[in-house]
């Protein structure tokens, strides 16, 4: 099969690989222009790109895929990519992570000439969780199971059939790094499945999504970060694991910002007496137990100020003699 194949981060790179490595020709790639990252803001290539340029494949890089854009730079940018698209030969396109919306007459040059379409790797069991942050919003919730969605793209976001669902279980101490990783090799096994069905002639089996159970996951935003501590230890444990690695729940103790990267609830989920929210109650080995809303947690891994991650008891350590009673608080 000749795939085009269209995306961004590692989720998207993980499945690029696959594809390739299962013999499936990629004869094109689409990804965000470079951003700059890191302490010195250089522009840094997405792991797709770099791996396309390891591979020797044509890379196209426009800031939209809509050529009515009124920035004329932009619209030529997508004219050129329709026009690349218009004229190379593949069979498929391939959508993972992506970070732009594919147009209509995207979708339709994918369907042109007996082409097989656009399939999108989609991070959840649709129609649950469509949108930017399925992964973390799963753990957000409380969600038991998650999965992995290959989609019949159509116009609208995360709406089109489904053509191959297998889910997974979200385990207690699961962060949105682990849960990450197994999506992404899940993900690269159905879509080598479907491309390689497609490649032996079989007709793929359409599932329109149901209309019930419909959400959505919005973009996760830097300032959802700082933890409340008037509300349970069972929604502070998942958004600090739903959190974890961006952007990381965070709290402030002597002014200071402090960095929360695991948690987990305690077998015990008494409110001690007196205590008031964010209250540092006790240490025990690694980890530190905070009062809470409702119920305590226990913090397993933090991170101070210009420090690196470590066990929660060893970030705080320095700080036990300070005062007689710690407290985490918000800005």
């Amino acid at each position: 099969m000749k795939i085009v194949f269209a995306g961004t981060p590692e989720f998207a790179a993980q499945a690029m690989r696959a594809i390739d490595g299962a013999g499936h020709q990629i004869v094109l790639v689409l990804t965000q222009p470079d951003r700059r990252a890191g302490r010195g803001m250089h522009l840094q290539a997405s792991p797709v790109k770099v791996f396309a340029q390891e591979k020797n494949i044509p890379v196209l890089q426009p800031e939209t895929l809509k050529r009515e854009h009124a920035d004329p730079q932009k619209r030529a940018a997508a004219q050129e990519a329709y026009q690349y698209l218009s004229e190379i030969d593949f069979d498929a396109m391939v959508v993972v992570a992506y970070g732009l919306i594919l147009p209509q007459d995207i979708l339709d040059v994918a369907s042109r000439n007996n082409r097989h379409g656009c399939f999108n790797i989609h991070a959840s069991l649709l129609p649950r969780w469509r949108g930017a942050a399925p992964i973390q919003r799963a753990i957000e919730s409380g969600d038991a199971n998650t999965g992995v969605s290959i989609m019949q793209m159509d116009a609208g976001l995360d709406t089109g059939d489904t053509v191959l669902v297998e889910g997974l279980k979200i385990t207690s101490q699961e962060t949105s790094a682990s849960l990450h990783d197994r999506l992404a090799v899940l993900g690269s096994e159905l879509m080598v499945r479907v491309l390689d069905d497609l490649d032996q002639g079989a007709a793929l089996t359409r599932r329109p999504q149901p209309s019930e159970g419909i959400t959505y996951a919005e973009k996760i935003l830097k300032k959802e970060a700082e933890i409340d501590w008037h509300v349970s230890a069972i929604e502070i444990d998942q958004r600090i694991r739903a959190f974890n690695p961006f952007p990381g729940s965070t709290s402030y103790l002597h002014g200071e910002q402090f960095k929360f990267w695991n948690a987990r609830l305690p077998s015990k989920m008494q409110t001690h007496q007196n205590a008031t929210p964010g209250q540092v109650l006790e240490f025990e080995g690694d980890g530190v137990f905070v009062q809470c809303g409702d119920g305590v947690i226990e913090v397993l891994e933090m991170q101070k100020p210009g420090g690196k991650k470590t066990s929660a008891s060893a970030c705080l350590q320095s700080y036990r003699t300070q005062e007689k009673i710690m407290q985490f608080k918000k800005d």
